[in-house]
């Protein structure tokens, strides 16, 4: 157990919570590095032909201003179920957001036929170009998806689903969990709350975390089998389990995703997953990251199709 991120981490008072003064620090410190503009928006023009590209939202932090853009299936059918991906909850969990955006570009239109898409490539710009979990104020957008919710990141996703009026079958949410984990998030975590926190064992591998609520084991079982073909599944511990929690089947978790604030947790789909990509291992690179994320989809896609 760790007890010294709170004494290393270099912003705050040991034993007290954060005040505005040390979260303004924070944010002060953080930098831009890369472009939400280029690296992402930029891609949305090329798939006008087969989706609408909705503007739901707007960020003001500071000077600076970021549009948020979902994507709609061109060819909505009402009598078609309705699938909604969404990405970059966590701005600094890359392949999510690349991932949301190739499936589009690659994968989207052999489905388009049986399915309506509804696309949030990148939830947490800022957090996309600043390399960060957190958004300016230091709020965790994946734990703020309730009402009144007082991450900007989260309400405007709340309130842009709410309109569109859908019952979804599936919701699939794209996550990473990288090395940073432990290196700086965490320890930003216990210094800004004055809590302890243990380090986790990051695992190796691929994993699914379902809800506890409707694990649907044979959902997760299909994409699971379907992500195998192109990265390797993270093995369970010593303990049957991954970061703290005991696996349901191969590869997979589950967790009070609604109770906890969870994106996952945004709509009522009978079929929920969140992702857990791991770019940090030796035995992956980006563009691996990537295709794992799409291969989530389309083995999502296909179990459907075949039942």
């Amino acid at each position: 157990m760790n007890t010294e991120a709170e004494t290393e981490y270099g912003i705050g008072t040991l034993g007290k919570k954060w005040t505005d003064g040390d979260k303004e620090i924070w944010f002060q410190q953080q930098q831009k590095k890369r472009s939400y503009f280029d690296e992402v928006v930029a891609k949305l023009d090329d798939l006008s032909e087969n989706f609408i590209i909705e503007q739901y939202g707007n960020l003001l932090y500071d000077a600076d201003n970021y549009p948020l853009f979902a994507l709609k299936s061109l060819n909505w059918l009402t009598d078609k179920p309705a699938v909604l991906i969404t990405g970059g909850v966590h701005g600094y969990e890359t392949s999510g957001v690349q991932g949301a955006i190739s499936f589009l570009k690659t994968e989207a239109i052999k489905y388009q036929d049986d399915f309506n898409f509804v696309v949030l490539p990148c939830i947490s710009p800022w957090g996309y170009e600043t390399i960060n979990r957190w958004n300016p104020l230091t709020l965790d957008p994946n734990r703020s998806f309730y009402d009144n919710s007082p991450a900007q990141e989260s309400s405007a996703v709340m309130l842009y689903i709410k309109s569109l009026g859908v019952d979804f079958l599936a919701h699939i949410d794209l996550h990473e969990t990288t090395d940073s984990d432990n290196s700086e998030f965490r320890p930003a975590l216990a210094a800004r709350d004055a809590i302890e926190q243990k380090v986790w064992n990051i695992p190796d591998g691929f994993y699914l975390v379902g809800e506890s609520s409707k694990p649907q084991d044979q959902f997760q079982k299909a994409i699971i089998e379907s992500v195998s073909r192109v990265t390797h599944i993270a093995p369970a511990d010593e303990n049957n389990r991954l970061i703290g929690e005991p696996i349901a089947q191969l590869g997979v978790i589950n967790y009070p995703g609604r109770e906890l604030g969870l994106c996952m947790g945004l709509t009522d789909a009978p079929y929920v997953t969140t992702t857990e990509v791991y770019p940090d291992s030796p035995r992956v690179d980006d563009e691996n990251c990537i295709v794992a994320q799409v291969a989530v989809i389309t083995g999502a896609l296909d179990y459907f199709l075949a039942y």
